[in-house]
């Protein structure tokens, strides 16, 4: 018979009574392993929660399209306060002529789309009504691919559309959900708010929430009717620019920073007096913003998992006490020191094994309540189960060595004199 085989028996062996000393004493292993599943939890459900929160930003706040960029009056940061917003709101409001010259200056842009946004509109059609917390956005033509919007129903708008300042509305899905009923196509009927009637031609493909927030609860009008409805003074322009490539986004951001300086008479040296972002700034930012949460989350899981490694430690020892003729019958019957060793070290591990995976589980399932609030799909962070499962078998080991290296020393003949 082979050595290798005769330590696969032995290895065998060893966590076969590992097994069984974990369920001969329940309680005990049960209350060592949810110590060591707390401090997973912990890691998992918050490490679970930051990627939720990121795959929301990525599919949900980025609300532009590919290779596009968006510029604006106020900067976005993720933790922007009233002293922040103070301290942007004198600037000058973004005018529909400096987004035009934006438009025709930017070589490196395939697409400038230019919007205005008001807020707080009451919609009726048929009787029924909304709240008064319907958006109003007016866009060109090409706001409608910039800002990544599809239409499901219906079409986009025109040129024509635009010449003509027509009245024409194209709806988000929640608008439709709260003023049609399903039986009623909303495309071609005509709905009322701010006093004037405008027929629906489009119906767009359904973005869903991000951050709490509602990404379907507004609708689109040609940017001309816009200022024909609201006028131009008061109305803060959004530029959005799409570049041509990937490759020359960055230039094409530079590109369109200096147009626009140069159309607000920003001084050589003074600061931008206008914010811009695109998809990926978005991502970096909320990043940078969620490390140190992490970095914290995971040092104070750390020490909860360093503490269930003293507990382990403690119970292990306490094993041995208890198991003390156990040991010294194993020894007489020819068990060798590394028997002994092994099979110790196996039920540490496996009790940090058993808390680390009801931990990864509970920790996962904990961290995507948050989609479930935020109606934004689940996700699995397999990278930081993982590292869950790694750290639980790194502490089993850790701690699991000195009591398994004191029960291996028992000397046989005082272990069976051991009452």
């Amino acid at each position: 018979m082979s050595n290798s085989f005769l330590q696969m028996l032995q290895l065998r062996e060893s966590l076969s009574m590992a097994l069984a000393a974990i369920k001969s004493g329940k309680l005990r292993s049960i209350l060592t392993l949810l110590g060591i599943a707390v401090g997973v939890f912990s890691i998992i459900a918050v490490m679970t929660a930051v990627e939720v929160l990121q795959s929301s930003i990525e599919n949900g706040i980025s609300q532009l399209g590919a290779n596009t960029f968006q510029m604006q009056k106020f900067p976005v940061s993720f933790n922007d306060n009233h002293e922040n917003r103070r301290k942007f709101r004198n600037r000058k409001n973004i005018t529909y002529e400096q987004a035009v010259q934006v438009k025709d200056k930017v070589s490196l842009a395939e697409q400038v789309g230019i919007e205005g946004w008001r807020g707080g509109k009451i919609v009726f059609w048929n009787g029924q009504k909304t709240n008064p917390n319907i958006g109003v956005v007016g866009e060109n033509v090409e706001g409608i691919a910039t800002n990544d919007w599809s239409v499901q129903n219906g079409r986009t708008i025109s040129q024509q559309d635009m010449e003509m300042a027509a009245n024409v509305v194209i709806l988000g899905t929640t608008l439709v959900e709260r003023l049609f009923p399903p039986s009623v196509n909303p495309v071609g009927q005509t709905i009322r708010f701010d006093g004037s009637l405008w027929q629906v031609i489009g119906v767009l493909e359904k973005k869903g929430g991000a951050l709490g927030g509602n990404q379907d609860n507004f609708m689109i009008i040609p940017l001309s009717a816009f200022f024909q409805q609201y006028g131009r003074k008061d109305i803060d322009v959004h530029i959005m620019v799409k570049a041509k490539s990937r490759e020359v986004l960055d230039d094409c951001i530079e590109q369109a920073r200096l147009v626009l300086r140069t159309a607000r008479n920003v001084a050589p040296g003074a600061d931008d007096d206008f914010g811009y972002f695109s998809n990926d700034s978005l991502v970096k930012q909320w990043n940078d913003l969620t490390l140190y949460v992490r970095m914290g989350v995971l040092l104070v899981s750390s020490i909860a998992l360093l503490a269930a490694g003293v507990g382990i430690m403690n119970i292990m020892l306490v094993s041995v006490t208890e198991r003390t003729r156990e040991i010294g019958i194993r020894k007489s019957v020819g068990a060798q020191r590394r028997d002994i060793l092994s099979q110790f070290i196996i039920e540490a591990v496996i009790l940090s094994q058993m808390g680390g995976i009801l931990g990864v589980v509970g920790g996962i399932l904990g961290g995507n309540v948050v989609g479930l609030l935020l109606n934004v799909p689940a996700v699995i962070p397999w990278d930081w189960a993982a590292i869950g499962i790694g750290a639980c078998s790194l502490v089993g080991l850790t701690f699991g060595v000195y009591p398994a290296w004191k029960a291996a020393a028992l000397d046989p003949i005082e272990a069976l004199r051991y009452e």
